[in-house]
């Protein structure tokens, strides 16, 4: 929509355009600053699952958008089942559109929520002015958190995931099942991700690792595959997601804008993983910008940087080894060793142990290519 030439500016300290993880959660942190936040979907047209692990604090905080946690979970190839339990560490699915809308509820009145597209964005410093549905805005400072654009060859994990209501009970509720490798590996690094929450519901999602994207009646197959392996039958399906997430550098819709959120690299580009790397960049944020301090944090340091991209190069290269690769990093670490490794904060001694169980010859190749 065009905007409206004779309409008043509205001015606001900033501008968050993109209402998801990274966009909501800094909104709800900015109590004293005019804020305005543009996003056209409501929480119920985006609901997917989050997961990460995490502690008893965070457990708390984030207990009203909860689908399920567990303290046990496992990978699984035709040779073996690894099993991590722990004391310290939940790992959780959250429900992203109950999170939205917790956060959406605690907005503070300074903030305008906007169910509309920003549109003809003009950039001016670390601001600028912008248009929603005919109006214009114009803010001081200007947070972009919509996704990034994907690499067509570049590598993703992509996948489709169906959350069913069981015919029967069913016999494991206490483990989450992260990675089963025992589906088809033909077209790349291909498991079933598999979450029980309660004894008749349960979501299963066909997860691939690969720079090509299939079409979804593929992954449904490998789903109902392994469901029929399971000797698990449907009784309803109460909703389907599918995604794209990125596992390579990616590039900004409007490359004048200052990101935040997984299109700024906050998001681990070997696992995928990104809600607590967007919460700690968002808080970290916030609370340099009631110092006057607007710059974006950086959660995840250059090294692990290097390193994840040394491993995608590795399951680019030699996609045979990615179930190898997967298993051992599980194998070689202690159920804290490998929640801390996923959420980025390994120590130097979990890093030793999961290097010392890598094949050398193809990741000195990468090393030497990099």
């Amino acid at each position: 929509m065009q905007p409206n030439p004779s309409a008043d500016i509205i001015k606001k300290d900033i501008a968050i355009i993109g209402g998801g993880s990274a966009g909501i959660s800094l909104a709800v942190k900015l109590k004293h600053l005019t804020t305005v936040v543009v996003e056209p979907k409501q929480p119920d047209e985006r609901d997917v699952s989050w997961a990460l692990w995490a502690k008893s604090a965070q457990l708390e905080e984030l207990g009203s958008a909860i689908k399920g946690r567990w303290n046990q979970w496992r990978l699984v190839d035709h040779q073996r089942e690894i099993l991590h339990t722990s004391d310290l560490y939940q790992y959780i699915s959250l429900s992203s559109a109950d999170y939205l809308r917790n956060c959406e509820s605690q907005l503070s009145p300074n903030t305008q929520l906007v169910r509309d597209c920003a549109e003809h964005i003009q950039s001016e410093g670390c601001g600028g002015n912008f248009s929603v549905a005919g109006q214009r805005y114009h803010a001081q400072h200007i947070f972009d958190s919509r996704p990034a654009k994907l690499d067509k060859q570049g590598l993703k994990q992509h996948f489709l995931g169906i959350e069913i209501q069981t015919k029967k009970p069913l016999t494991e509720t206490k483990i989450a099942t992260l990675m089963d490798f025992r589906v088809d590996q033909s077209r790349g690094l291909h498991f079933i991700y598999a979450l029980p929450f309660s004894d008749r519901s349960l979501l299963i999602e066909s997860t691939m690792i690969s720079t090509t994207l299939e079409p979804m009646d593929w992954y449904r197959t490998a789903i109902y595959q392994w469901l029929k392996d399971q000797s698990i039958e449907i009784e309803s399906i109460t909703r389907e997601e599918h995604g794209v997430i990125p596992m390579h550098e990616t590039l900004a819709e409007d490359s004048t804008l200052t990101r935040i959120g997984a299109a700024s690299g906050a998001l681990r580009l070997s696992s995928g993983y990104a809600f607590t790397h967007i919460q700690q960049q968002i808080s970290q944020l916030a609370a340099g910008i009631e110092q006057g301090e607007f710059k974006v944090p950086q959660v995840i340091s250059g090294n692990i940087g290097r390193l994840d991209k040394i491993f995608n190069r590795v399951l680019v290269a030699k996609p045979g080894l990615g179930v190898d690769l997967m298993m051992k990093t599980a194998g070689a670490l202690d159920s804290e060793g490998f929640s801390r490794f996923m959420l980025g904060r390994a120590t130097i001694k979990d890093w030793v142990k999961v290097i010392l169980a890598m094949p050398k010859i193809p990741f000195l190749t990468q090393v030497f290519r990099s």
